[in-house]
């Protein structure tokens, strides 16, 4: 008996794949228009060809959280996506009472794109020139500098809480309501030092308003080729990239997570999303659903230990 109400769920399953989808597509994207995730996802959604049109809907708030507790409540039917930043596992460790798992909840279709990291950068008068002589600096003067933050479990939080933990130094973070305010305060050397995107740092490094000391991913960027990865220089195993996800509810059928994943490789093979990606310091990777889901298992656990640690430290 079990076994014939398991495949007749199969058929009916393959069915609604089969027959999908009848209707437009909403894609909640829980970040305000603009942003990175907005702006992929807006590249993409013109080269997928499903037979019914993608609607953006932004749902912002509380760090992402609002709109992505809002996909994980709806129908695993197919007609309602995510598509978000790391902040889908960043985030919830360092938030109470969050009203969904990143990784149970949810049916992993694609990692689609990922950047190289954030950008370390400092006022242009400060007195070290390399990571290494910062760190220095840090070991020499405790609780001297500061770290500016755009809020907890941010991309501007991690990468500083990691590179504390791995020097062991004190450096005080200071929290901010946005990148906005943080890069005023490195400009006129009120804060000391912030993570911030290589595409912001590169265009205030080239107006001579910050230095820039090194890249938290594990590959040097062509827009900065001179600055170093963390890695590079002396921060072994350290790989901090921002990567951008498409996501289902929980239960969403196989067979269209598998065809939305098909149709984003064949949007990131598209020569203009190409062209669009490598402007925005962006690479194309179109992960298969199995892969990701294994990739989003692997991302929670490491930040999750590293919330404890940062939690602990406090």
């Amino acid at each position: 008996m079990k076994l014939l109400v398991a495949l007749a769920f199969a058929f009916i399953g393959c069915a609604q794949a089969q027959s999908w989808p009848t209707k437009p597509i909403r894609v909640v994207v829980p970040s305000p228009p603009g942003g990175p995730p907005d702006l992929i996802i807006r590249m993409l959604a013109p080269k997928m060809n499903l037979g019914q049109p993608l609607v953006i809907e932004n749902r912002a708030g509380a760090g992402g959280i609002v709109g992505t507790a809002y996909v994980a409540k709806t129908p695993a039917d197919g007609y309602t996506w995510l598509f978000t930043t790391a902040s889908h596992v960043n985030t919830p460790p360092f938030n109470d009472n969050v009203p969904f798992d990143p990784v149970r909840d949810f049916t992993h279709v694609t990692l689609a794109a990922q950047n190289y990291g954030q950008a370390l950068i400092v006022p242009p008068k400060a007195p070290y020139k390399t990571l290494q002589e910062l760190i220095a600096y840090a070991r020499q003067n405790p609780d001297k500098l500061n770290y500016g933050s755009a809020g907890i479990g941010t991309a501007s939080h991690i990468p500083a809480e990691l590179m504390k933990s791995m020097a062991g130094v004190d450096i005080v973070g200071v929290q901010y309501k946005g990148v906005a305010e943080v890069m005023t305060d490195v400009f006129t050397g009120r804060i000391e030092l912030f993570f911030v995107g290589t595409q912001i740092a590169a265009q205030q490094a080239q107006g001579g308003k910050v230095k820039v000391l090194a890249l938290t991913g594990a590959k040097r960027w062509k827009g900065l080729p001179d600055v170093p990865t963390m890695q590079e220089a002396g921060f072994a195993g350290y790989n901090l990239i921002n990567w951008f996800g498409l996501w289902l509810p929980a239960g969403g059928p196989r067979e269209i997570a598998n065809r939305i994943h098909g149709e984003v490789v064949k949007a990131l093979g598209d020569a203009d999303v190409k062209r669009q990606f490598d402007a925005q310091g962006l690479e194309g990777v179109g992960m298969p659903p199995a892969e990701f889901a294994k990739f989003v298992e692997k991302e929670a656990a490491f930040i999750n230990d590293l919330a404890r640690k940062i939690k602990g430290a406090k």
